[in-house]
């Protein structure tokens, strides 16, 4: 290579896409690129995509268009779960250099050598590297350092649920694991880099272990990667990423509520408030176990947030369908929802069944849990004010304020001060602002 080349990188969805994208980013410095960001001019365009819903297959096309605008020469190169979907419908979005799938993408580096190294190689000509996905049964560890005030570290990928609404499988393949000793090794690692939180990401994370040797047995559980992790010195803080509500098991719960670093937050997919729906999506549980699990943690953890996901709009979902969802979800001691309006997926069981609601109903049911979420996070927030906690600030300045989170997930902001960035503080919650945000009093001062 000649002189240094510069590669810029996007990332759309999950925090498992984030961790990966930090790793191939890792791999271009290796390679002497240099990394620039995102709307600056680079000679490298690297999109990290998502296919859970339409929103974010349409947003590719506007980011490649926004790359092209900044350097129109510039080499644009999709991977992430689209890629390994519809690698060729990639292909031929206009500027589309080179798309790679789930096991090519951690190569990226040398697929990009060989066109930077073909001269006379025509510009967007949309060239394709992509593997069968029963090829992808082999785990490539993966951890984010440097985006953000916290690090997301990938323990696990794939998934061996047959969920009908879900492409993940498709996009990821099987269910596998990192080695428990490699996780240790990673978030050591990332505590030496002064990262305060570490996030615990894949796709089915309460499912680590199997795979962790290339085989199903599972050499460790979930339980046994918590209890280890808790171990680890210089680790201020451990968050559970979403967690299956079958695999999240009282003895993890209860680890969590006695953990030294494991803070009291947990986002547990639900989908949907009704039996007959969550059969429809073939989910592995019924709603009863879900109040078991939200149960058993505000009874260890009486100040803990939990997160909630759920699917409105599913093929089959009545109006008494939805109102049973509505209802279950303001009657159960949760903190805030995800909520997701569905959209059909290609190659799925839900994208031919009969009973397809009309999209303006759907959009009409979106919003209405969407105001349930500000009604349940606002409850949530008023319960906390009066108490203390330790806040961990954030490396933005917005619009004059820092921000930062307490253990349990509230949002706190203060006038910008740059001596706040990345450090840890108690603070007093002490009243609600108008924009939903928490206002403090400083406690004591710098904890870390």
């Amino acid at each position: 290579m000649n002189a240094r080349k510069k590669v810029a990188f996007y990332t759309l969805g999950c925090k498992l896409n984030f961790s990966e994208t930090s790793t191939i980013a890792r791999s271009f410095t290796e390679e002497g690129f240099d990394r620039v960001d995102f709307s600056q001019s680079a000679d490298i365009y690297v999109i990290n995509t998502c296919s859970v819903t339409e929103n974010a297959d349409k947003r590719f096309k506007s980011i490649v268009k926004q790359s092209q605008k900044v350097n129109p020469d510039a080499f644009v190169v999709a991977v992430g779960c689209y890629a390994q979907l519809k690698p060729h419908e990639l292909a031929d979005v206009n500027g589309v250099d080179l798309v790679l799938g789930a096991t090519e993408k951690f190569n990226v580096t040398s697929y990009i050598n060989d066109l930077l190294n073909q001269p006379e190689r025509s510009k967007g000509a949309g060239e394709v590297h992509s593997c069968d996905i029963d090829d992808a049964d082999f785990y490539v560890g993966s951890y984010s350092i440097g985006d953000r005030t916290r690090a997301f570290l990938k323990v696990q990928d794939g998934c061996d649920y047959k969920c009908t609404y879900c492409t993940i499988p498709l996009a990821r393949g099987i269910s596998r694991s990192d080695t428990m000793e490699n996780v240790l090794n990673n978030a050591r690692e990332i505590s030496e880099q002064n990262i305060k939180e570490i996030v615990l990401t894949g796709v089915n994370i309460g499912d680590y272990g199997k795979g962790e040797f290339g085989n199903k047995k599972h050499e460790h559980t979930f339980l046994d990667l918590v209890k280890e992790l808790d171990k680890v010195e210089g680790i201020e803080r451990l968050r559970i990423s979403s967690i299956e509500p079958n695999l999240l098991k009282n003895e993890t719960i209860e680890l969590v509520s006695k953990s030294r670093a494991f803070v009291p937050h947990f986002h547990i997919p639900l989908q949907s408030g009704s039996n007959d729906i969550l059969k429809k999506m073939k989910r592995r549980y019924m709603k009863e176990l879900y109040v078991d699990r939200v149960s058993k943690i505000k009874e260890v953890m009486p100040n803990a947030c939990i997160g909630v996901d759920v699917i409105v709009g599913f093929p089959g979902e009545t109006d008494e369908h939805f109102l049973e969802t509505y209802n279950f979800l303001n009657s159960l001691d949760i903190s805030y929802l995800h909520v997701f309006t569905y959209s059909e997926r290609d190659n799925t069981e839900a994208a031919v069944m009969d009973g397809v609601v009309p999209k303006n109903v759907r959009a009409k049911r979106s919003k209405m849990l969407r105001g349930l979420s500000a009604k349940k996070r606002r409850a949530f927030y008023e319960s906390q004010i009066g108490k203390k906690s330790v806040v961990l600030f954030e490396s933005e300045n917005k619009e004059g304020y820092i921000h930062g989170f307490t253990e349990n997930y509230v949002k706190v902001k203060t006038p910008w001060n740059p001596e706040l960035v990345n450090t840890l503080h108690e603070v007093e919650l002490t009243k609600i602002d108008e924009d939903g945000l928490v206002r403090f009093a400083f406690v004591e001062a710098l904890v870390v």
